[in-house]
């Protein structure tokens, strides 16, 4: 027999969707999640610190370089009218733009968009141009810039260049090295697939599904032909509203951003989409990461198609001036479309100075255009009226899009402590979660004595700890303890805090701080750092809980409820708390929150063992619970949880009896936030590492470990 023709590996360099594991077990519980952006994937190493590589970037000769790539256009990918602004900006732009309220995920803090699926997302067609023209400089400097940081100083440096006065800019934007496969973008089977039927996003009266933002899946914003590709202004104006407030822009901010957007570059549409190849994940192998090469006929140049809308906004498309306003309000426009097929509309009776030279060409006079979602700037009453104010300030108008676009661009930065460089406002933003510096050299041993002597038991000081420090997010850097925002409204008043015990533990904290002179977010976390250690010495361990002094106290001023209500948790599987059934599975709920939180697998295992023998049960329920000494850090749960002389009994949709074989007598009650770490086959490989008797003190120090990463988690200075 020959071997000629036969595959030489076992299958091993691409497995196909089918073979995998969860193909073949669709119901079993995921942890990919929580793997994300593993150090393997990292070529740097433990040892690299971008913020110390950026102390070594020459900024000013940065910016100069990136200036004068503006107008070097490349024979390969020439720039329209010889300026690469338009390209950079909707690079810098659609970087940010992923950006959603809800969960914090997407936006430019991590460079995610040089990965699938947003390098291939429709909406981001070319934008892998962008990049290859900024590979040069990207070399150039090396690691003393990131990817991220990057994208949005070209689009910054593009308006720069272009006339406007920003606001600011700060790097400090961290690159990851590997998709973040597990952010939900939507249940959609296809690209740009109209709302209603199977995978919709639209539920009800158009209610779009959180924490989605975008209106399709492989969009940024909204559709710009209208709702479904049908155009409609006044329908299109609500999907931009719902989109950009979820996006944690205004009405104001929205037109601002828009008009802003729009009033330099110019949309692609003069060919045949058809003739386009595939996106950059699909590409092949000769294409090296491009994608949507156009082999059949010439696709640079005024020959480019990207949305399939052709078209400037404006007749000085690489000016930053009012002429978008003037366009927009002062004309009758038609719906037409264009070349490749998409509606746009154009204006009736355009004046000879209102039009545009083609890119090319500046013999060659072309008519400008609008897209639906500009329309609804001029149709929507709420939006006409803002648009209005601007044409007539222009003063008024750039600064208001100057501060948008550093909010756009900056908003998953997290709090100001991040921020880097010397373009880095002085003023302080409410979005940023101001917190003022707290005090740092004090009597730590006086200030653990006073808490000792406050009567509050292990349970109350280690809960409230939690509660207060649970929120952080490291998708955008929100939340923690810092601050100590959960004496402040909207949280104080959240369910899953019991706000009942919250305020009666409180009183006794800021009584604490007030007579020694620390702040009452100090005292939160070392109140329980306090409560664990006598929970570990009543294990029979003598381990201290590290402690790290400074964190502030913010005001009710420094903080926007509205922005807040989108932390409150709905569930938390470390306190075995449900606000309500949902029809994900409290398991996945504790899965996406750790995530969230920046914790593995491993943390997670400790963390919610630890939590249930400290008795930190919302509400005191004894679900998962397993041992008989509740206040002393044992590994009693995982020794219980998978001791074979009991067996577990379902008895409703989230509660089971734990049952003693022998006698059929119910020895405990669980969730299923409990009973997961004994039937997931990873969970439960940790889970037994925890319960061997030679492993006590290993589970508390990891506990430990843990629980200290969640305190210290938002302390960014």
């Amino acid at each position: 027999m020959t071997s000629s023709g036969t595959c030489p590996i076992a299958h091993g360099a691409n497995i196909e969707s089918g073979n995998t594991p969860m193909a073949w077990w669709p119901k079993s519980l995921n942890l990919d999640i929580l793997h994300q952006q593993d150090v393997k994937t990292n070529p740097m190493g433990p040892s690299f610190n971008y913020r110390n590589e950026l102390k070594k970037l020459d900024i000013q000769a940065l910016k100069k370089d990136m200036t004068d790539l503006m107008t070097n256009s490349q024979d390969w990918w020439p720039a329209d009218w010889g300026h690469y602004g338009g390209l950079m900006i909707r690079l810098a732009w659609h970087s940010a733009g992923s950006y959603r309220i809800a969960d914090g995920r997407g936006g430019a803090g991590s460079g995610n968009q040089r990965f699938a699926p947003l390098n291939s997302w429709p909406d981001n067609t070319n934008l892998d141009k962008a990049r290859r023209l900024l590979w040069p400089i990207k070399k150039k400097y090396g690691n003393k810039i990131s990817w991220a940081d990057l994208m949005i100083l070209a689009g910054t440096i593009a308006y720069e260049s272009m006339g406007l006065k920003t606001f600011g800019f700060s790097f400090g934007r961290e690159d990851i090295w590997h998709p973040e496969k597990e952010t939900y973008w939507g249940s959609e089977k296809e690209w740009l697939q109209k709302s209603g039927g199977e995978g919709s996003r639209y539920s009800g009266e158009r209610v779009l599904e959180n924490p989605l933002a975008a209106v399709m899946m492989g969009l940024i914003y909204v559709n710009p032909e209208g709702v479904d590709g049908n155009p409609d202004p006044l329908k299109t104006a609500q999907d931009i509203r719902v989109t950009f407030a979820r996006m944690a822009m205004n009405d104001v901010e929205t037109v601002a951003l828009t008009a802003g957007g729009h009033t330099v570059g110019k949309a692609h549409g003069n060919g045949n989409a058809d003739n386009l190849g595939p996106a950059p994940e699909g590409a092949p192998i000769d294409e090296q990461g491009l994608g949507w090469i156009n082999h059949k006929t010439r696709g640079i140049g005024r020959d480019t198609v990207t949305s399939g809308i052709e078209g400037a906004w404006t007749p000085h498309p690489t000016q930053w001036d009012s002429d978008y306003f003037r366009l927009l309000l002062n004309y009758e426009w038609k719906l037409t479309k264009s070349t490749a097929g998409a509606w746009q509309y154009e204006p009736i009776d355009i004046k000879e100075e209102d039009r545009s030279v083609d890119v090319e060409d500046p013999s060659i006079l072309t008519t400008p255009m609008m897209t639906d979602a500009d329309m609804a700037m001029k149709m929507d009453p709420a939006y006409r009226k803002i648009s209005e104010i601007f044409s007539k300030d222009q003063a008024y108008f750039s600064e208001t899009f100057a501060r948008a676009w550093y909010k756009l661009t900056h908003r998953d930065m997290g709090p100001k402590a991040r921020y880097f460089g010397p373009d880095v406002p002085k003023e302080e933003l409410i979005w940023q979660d101001p917190i003022p510096l707290g005090p740092k050299d004090y009597g730590v041993e006086a200030v653990k004595t006073k808490i000792k002597s406050s009567g509050l038991s292990i349970s109350d000081m280690v809960t409230t700890a939690w509660d207060s420090a649970r929120t952080f997010r490291g998708s955008d850097k929100r939340g923690g303890a810092n601050g100590a925002r959960i004496r402040l409204a909207p949280q104080k008043d959240w369910a899953g805090n019991e706000p009942e015990r919250l305020a009666r533990v409180l009183a006794i904290y800021e009584k604490i701080a007030k007579d020694c002179g620390v702040s009452i977010a100090d005292t939160i976390v070392l109140a329980g750092n306090v409560g664990i250690e006598q929970a570990t010495k009543a294990a029979g361990f003598n381990i201290a809980v590290p402690f790290t002094p400074g964190r502030g106290d913010a005001t009710q001023e420094m903080t926007d409820i509205e922005s807040f209500e989108v932390l409150e948790p709905l569930a938390d599987g470390y306190r075995n708390w449900l606000k309500e059934h949902y029809v994900v599975q409290p398991e996945e709920l504790l899965l996406d929150r750790t995530q969230l939180m920046g914790l593995t697998a491993q943390e997670m295992t400790a963390l919610v063992g630890g939590m249930r023998v400290l008795g930190t049960n919302y509400g005191g329920i004894n679900d998962g619970v397993f041992t008989d000494k509740v206040g002393t850090l044992s590994n009693d749960f995982f020794v219980n949880l998978t001791d074979m002389s009991y067996s577990w009994k379902p008895t409703g949709r989230n509660s089971y009896d734990i049952v003693e074989r022998g006698t059929g007598k119910t020895k405990w009650t669980a969730t299923r936030a409990d009973l997961v770490f004994g039937s997931n086959s990873v969970l439960r490989a940790y889970a037994e590492v925890y319960a061997q008797d030679d492993n006590k003190q290993k589970f508390a120090s990891d506990f430990i470990a843990a629980w200290t990463k969640v305190m210290n988690a938002d302390l960014f200075s």
